[in-house]
């Protein structure tokens, strides 16, 4: 057993903020202890943003929602069932667990029974680093080692890794979310293996949920030598369905860094695993995509190898118009990562074309179906062909934007395609 740690906080001053400390003092007290815990501890011990605060207490829920109700705050009983309230104070969230145990253990559905051990509650949680916790009085509390973890910058399972696997097989999926967060290196060898003999019960997670971890795990800081190392592992492959595509994943990551956007998770995905249209369907169908999300890799796979930075202004604005922004980037970031480019003058051309859509956004087709039937053409199919043909006429004229020129394309648009005398 692990001997507990106890320091206090190098910077503490957030537990005196409003609202955390009003809650820590409501929950507090008359033989309860409150604490908080998970990715806020982490992220304050690395000096990163706490994100999310979350409050483990010896409090039943009962008594968290009594406490509340006294308190002035709202309370909304979010996972009673597992120990959890969510308390909204002054319009923040905190979501509450009250200790647990496992009584039965087999998989999500693990019977577990309230606690007033600390340690207990440590244990039966999944990585080291995600077991500390922070009392009121500052004082950081560690039952598993993840203090000495957090500083060798080490995902370590708690425990024998296999049992802790078998206890929910998501975990395969976050020991390599949290070491490409977290991790320095080389992963935990024995975690590792554990992940490797494990790996046939990733086909027993919902799609939803492993696509929540991979989308996590792919803008990841180390996602780059992560996928590497699952690759390596046999588990990418598991995971997608295909072959990874880890090259052109490690150049969107710096194509990104170069045109200083956020990582994308559907356009990394992309990289990773989308070289033709049924590439995107799979992983539609495989991870249970967002329909907004599937039409985004299908978009990307439709016409990317077509892509060259060696296109008239013209073409560029032509095609922006016709796929929209978004869909436009997605497409030619992609094209770029899958062509190689280092550096130099084909990275400058690249970066010119993928960023088109910033410098001109592209304008809305002027000309309305009246201006065609005030002209003499017919509603039906008529209609639609001469609003078509002048859509084409318009783009292909640079899309003018004076209306002395609009008018031009609609008038001889419409009398190509007249049934009947201008009215």
């Amino acid at each position: 057993m692990t001997q507990a740690e106890q320091r206090p906080l190098e910077d503490g001053r957030w537990l005196a903020a409003q609202p955390l400390a009003e809650v820590l003092a409501v929950f507090n007290g008359g033989g309860e202890e409150t604490r908080i815990v998970g990715g806020a501890v982490r992220n304050a011990l690395l000096g990163e943003p706490l994100g999310d605060i979350d409050l483990a207490t010896t409090a039943t829920p009962d008594e968290v929602t009594r406490r509340a109700g006294a308190a002035g705050f709202k309370a909304v009983p979010t996972g009673v069932a597992h120990g959890t309230v969510t308390i909204v104070a002054r319009g923040q969230p905190f979501e509450v667990t009250t200790l647990r145990e496992d009584v039965e253990t087999f998989g999500r559905r693990a019977k577990v029974a309230f606690g007033r051990d600390w340690r207990a509650d440590a244990e039966r949680r999944d990585f080291t680093i995600n077991a500390l916790s922070i009392s009121a009085d500052r004082m950081v509390h560690d039952y598993v080692g993840g203090l000495s973890d957090l500083a060798a910058r080490r995902v370590r399972f708690i425990g024998d890794p296999a049992r802790r696997i078998a206890e929910d097989y998501l975990r395969i999926l976050r020991f390599f979310r949290f070491h490409a967060l977290y991790g320095d290196g080389e992963s935990d060898r024995r975690g590792l293996e554990a992940c490797i003999a494990a790996r046939a019960g990733l086909g027993a997670l919902s799609r939803e949920r492993v696509r929540m971890e991979l989308f996590k795990l792919v803008v990841a800081p180390l996602s780059v030598p992560t996928l590497t190392i699952m690759s390596d592992a046999g588990l990418l492959q598991r995971v997608l369905g295909g072959v990874a595509q880890l090259a052109s994943f490690a150049a969107m990551a710096r194509i990104e860094q170069a045109l200083g956007t956020a990582p994308d998770p559907v356009r990394r995905l992309g990289a990773l695993a989308v070289l033709i249209e049924e590439d995107a369907d799979r992983l539609g169908e495989r991870l249970r995509l967002a329909n907004v999300e599937h039409r985004r890799l299908h978009a990307m796979a439709t016409g990317w190898h077509r892509l060259s930075p060696v296109s008239t202004e013209q073409e560029r604005r032509a095609l922006v118009y016709r796929l929209g922004a978004e869909a436009f980037t997605d497409r030619v970031v992609l094209a770029w990562a899958r062509t190689g480019a280092s550096a130099g003058d084909a990275d400058a051309e690249w970066k010119t074309l993928a960023t088109l859509p910033a410098r001109w956004p592209a304008p809305a087709f002027p000309l309305r179906a009246a201006e065609f039937i005030a002209r003499g053409v017919e509603k039906g199919p008529a209609l639609g062909a001469a609003m078509h043909a002048a859509e084409q006429a318009w783009i292909a004229a640079g899309f003018p934007a004076s209306r002395g020129e609009i008018e031009a394309i609609a008038a001889r648009t419409a009398r190509a395609h007249r049934t009947k005398p201008a009215s």
